[in-house]
């Protein structure tokens, strides 16, 4: 089993040479894994599966164990109770990680799909296809199932991955490393690989010849430091500062409910609503109601002047529009209109996910297309901003950024492409000089490459 932790540092050994070993194991189960056909990589998702209903009493017994020193550390004022809850597992939640590997393998294969077919003469036709991006390196926060999902979708993909998990999770991320890597005994070895201590993370950031891409997930500050500390190229998760605006036109009775679950149902992550916007038109209407509706639930409220004419909140600071609480905390500001609200989102959001609340299609087009974001919603909670609800299976984070993968980020934002060409002696100066021959450049609409040609 892959793994290196903070006592092999503390022992002497050298991290450097160890981590590079680790690299050098991933490049290679990376090579043989993009070869690896469908139904052996589905077979090990679902061996996966049931290797984690089979150890759920170690799981539990390892989580319990990180939730102890957790709660010991949130008494001491050192972490919050969002990460508490982030951190802990139980039986439904361990059936809901099994249960998404098995939706992982029911994905259809991102590898091998001809993207694109041209013919560029007669029997010289070119074909981009969909490939594994190699070896993928991530860091990520406490929630132990994340380990599982980025796990499962790497092997999906046919990519190895070095999984750098949060402290605070460490026993929980040991226990699920090693059922996953027992259960795929058969893959090449190295192609999942556990790293703990910091040393060996700044180590990797140096190896661009060997690690494809690295995928933090946390806050901007963590982001920028491992974008400023590696040539290897970054698909970043910040910050969830998400909005939800309720428009003049809004059915009040649907935002309360939206603005609500948006908050209330699971506010320890990062697609929760963290600001509320109003539109001055409907503020007495929406805000009394909605804002007991919080307060009975326990959310701790922050308003602006024009939020704390209508109700008695807390007043929002400067601050509280840059904040990502993770908790039940929300803050509150009533805007003159939908242009208004479009200006607040894009100079304070992280642009993760926004939503409008309207009854009227030209404003909610207005705000969709102003808004810059990774997702923008009509009438739906923030939280559907999830790679299983959007059909992915699962996901290995959500990309702010904008090139390569954008949003949740799923089986295909774990791939790239190769130029296949398929021809019969053709040589390229047949196609200069005086009497060159032309190319066709004709587009092969649905044609699918296979070796050998189609």
């Amino acid at each position: 089993m892959t793994t290196m932790s903070e006592t092999d540092a503390d022992t002497g050994s050298d991290v450097e040479a160890d981590t590079d070993e680790l690299a050098r194991r991933a490049e290679r189960a990376a090579l043989r894994l993009a070869n690896a056909d469908e139904a052996t990589r589905n077979e090990a998702l679902r061996s996966i599966a049931d290797a984690i209903r089979d150890r759920e009493a170690e799981i539990l017994e390892a989580n319990a164990v990180d939730v102890e020193e957790a709660e010991a550390m949130l008494a001491d004022g050192e972490y919050t109770q969002a990460l508490v809850d982030r951190l802990k597992l139980d039986e439904a939640k361990i059936e809901d990680i099994a249960s998404m590997v098995e939706a992982v393998a029911e994905q259809d294969d991102p590898l091998g799909e001809t993207l694109a077919a041209r013919e560029l003469d007669e029997d010289l036709e070119l074909y981009r296809v969909a490939v594994p991006i190699g070896v993928v390196a991530t860091v990520f926060e406490s929630r132990p199932d994340a380990l599982v999902q980025i796990a499962a979708l790497a092997l999906k993909s046919g990519n190895a991955v070095v999984l750098k998990g949060g402290s605070e999770a460490s026993e929980s991320n040991r226990i699920l490393h090693e059922a996953i890597v027992e259960a795929t005994a058969d893959l090449p070895d190295g192609w999942a690989a556990l790293v703990e201590a910091h040393e060996e993370v700044d180590r990797l950031l140096e190896l661009d010849d060997r690690v494809d891409l690295v995928m933090p997930r946390g806050s901007s500050e963590f982001v920028s430091y491992i974008q400023a500390n590696t040539q290897i190229p970054v698909l970043g998760h910040t910050e969830g500062i998400c909005h939800v605006y309720v428009d003049a036109d809004a059915d009040l009775s649907m935002a309360e409910d939206v603005a609500f679950d948006a908050k209330v149902q699971y506010p320890a992550v990062c697609n929760a609503v963290e600001t509320l916007l109003v539109h001055e038109s409907v503020a007495d209407a929406v805000l009394p109601d909605l804002v007991a509706r919080y307060e009975a639930a326990g959310v701790e409220l922050r308003g602006d002047e024009r939020t704390r004419e209508v109700v008695d909140v807390g007043p929002a600071t400067d601050d509280d529009w840059d904040t990502e609480y993770g908790d039940l905390e929300l803050s509150i500001k009533v805007v003159d209109d939908a242009y208004d609200a479009i200006e607040h989102v894009n100079e304070h959001g992280s642009k993760h996910t926004e939503s409008i609340l309207t009854e009227d299609a030209e404003t909610a087009e207005a705000f969709m297309t102003g808004v810059d974001a990774a997702s923008v919603f009509h009438n739906a909670s923030t939280r559907f901003a999830d790679g299983y609800r959007y059909g992915l299976g699962a996901e290995v984070g959500i990309s702010t950024g904008k090139i390569h993968a954008r949003g949740p980020v799923g089986l295909d934002g774990l791939t790239t492409y190769k130029y296949y060409l398929e021809g019969d002696g053709h040589l390229v100066a047949s196609y200069s000089g005086e009497d060159a021959l032309p190319f066709t450049h004709r587009d092969l609409d649905g044609a699918e490459w296979t070796p050998g040609g189609r």
